[in-house]
């Protein structure tokens, strides 16, 4: 019994290790805080965006894809991001994050679908969003801890990667491009 019980405790501790060493949630903001171009909230959440993005289950599979057109407005220190979603399995989606910039790069975030508010860090090339989604009703209702992060490439293209989880454990996972639209012209 001893040895199960060693074994069991050497599993969880390599397991708890790789998810603060080498895991996704390892990094925090202060690791990208000399990268750039730097990612400006007014600059590069302003205007139409286009964006695609696949999203995996918990076993690592891709469980669905979408399309979505997002529109960003600043009214000085506050704006909107709307966000009108197109999956593939045919259902449609619309968020409407308010964003509020607060003091040394950070900002708070709230939408209809978000228990609380979300807490956000710009640092560098990056933007780190922390918050609780609630799924919808047909994907169950879980309320779902998630960790988004944005990274700006060179040529203005936003790659976006966020982890769900739930009571600690990873239950799906998105990748998503984010670009201004080319059709419009500024």
């Amino acid at each position: 019994m001893k040895i199960l019980t060693l074994i069991l405790l050497i599993i969880v501790t390599i397991t708890v290790a790789r998810n603060m060493f080498l895991s996704f949630r390892s990094q925090s903001p202060a690791d990208y805080a000399n990268t750039g171009p730097d990612f400006i909230l007014k600059k590069h959440l302003s205007g139409r965006i286009l964006s695609e993005g696949l999203i995996y289950g918990p076993n690592g599979k891709m469980t669905n894809s979408f399309i979505a057109e997002m529109l960003g407005e600043w009214n000085g220190d506050t704006g909107t991001l709307t966000e009108n979603f197109t999956y593939t399995n045919g259902r449609k989606q619309q968020r409407k994050w308010h964003l509020t910039i607060g003091p040394k790069n950070t900002f708070t975030a709230t939408a209809d679908d978000i228990f609380g508010t979300a807490q956000g860090v710009v640092s560098g090339s990056t933007v780190m969003l922390t918050y609780n989604i609630i799924l919808p009703e047909e994907a169950g209702g879980h309320t779902l801890s998630a960790t988004d992060w944005m990274y700006l490439t060179a040529n203005g293209v936003i790659i976006n990667k966020s982890e769900m989880r739930k009571y600690g454990i990873k239950v799906a996972e998105l990748i998503a491009t984010m670009r201004s639209d080319p059709s419009v012209q500024p």
